[in-house]
């Protein structure tokens, strides 16, 4: 576990945090993270929120740290529709209740899910556990879905395809499948290992 003073120096953001090591804190101040710096979320400043709920949800969980974090007018504009929106569409189908912090997360989640590291990592979380946690209380129907335990960012990306009909996938079921360690082993630093063909 990082220390506080090693917490701001790896994510400036976290000194304006009210409370640095709760989940959600984590998880939108690596969100945000990830729009600043990934060409993959370009023109989502506010990691798809619109400015006015960017500025709440800095306000709440960031105090201070609007002057720093908004860009001026002018800055670039939204994206255009991509894997990002599917994504934020499923867990937004998936959110429970009106909950603002679950529609906010749903936006973390599919910003993170640009990242490449496994989810709970690219959302600043300690671990699988906690991200499992987070979504069981924000997405409890699509928590409730993934049986068998699959890895978080394949699991949504597998819902996806079939909601669209296509099937990645070789094997007619994960069990029969080469990549089955890939798509639910452990998910330490190390544990990803490529197929040998």
């Amino acid at each position: 576990m990082l220390a506080r003073s090693d917490v701001y120096s790896y994510d400036p953001l976290l000194a304006y945090a009210e409370n640095p090591s709760e989940p959600l804190t984590l998880a939108f101040a690596s969100a945000i993270e990830l729009a600043r710096s990934s060409s993959r979320l370009a023109g989502r400043g506010g990691f798809g929120l619109d400015p006015a709920e960017f500025c709440t949800l800095l306000d709440r969980y960031f105090p201070g740290a609007r002057g720093v974090y908004i860009k001026p007018a002018g800055a670039a504009g939204r994206a255009p529709a991509d894997e990002f929106d599917s994504l934020l569409g499923l867990l937004l189908e998936h959110c429970r209740g009106d909950a603002v912090e679950s529609r906010w997360l749903a936006h973390a989640i599919a910003a993170c899910c640009m990242g490449d590291d496994h989810l709970w990592q690219d959302m600043g979380l300690a671990d699988r556990k906690t991200l499992s946690d987070l979504l069981a209380h924000h997405f409890p129907g699509l928590f409730a879905r993934n049986t068998g335990g699959m890895r978080w960012k394949k699991f949504f990306y597998k819902q996806l395809c079939e909601r669209e009909g296509a099937h990645v996938c070789r094997s007619p079921t994960c069990a029969e499948c080469d990549e089955y360690a890939n798509c639910f082993g452990p998910e330490e630093d190390d544990a990803w290992q490529p197929v040998k063909r």
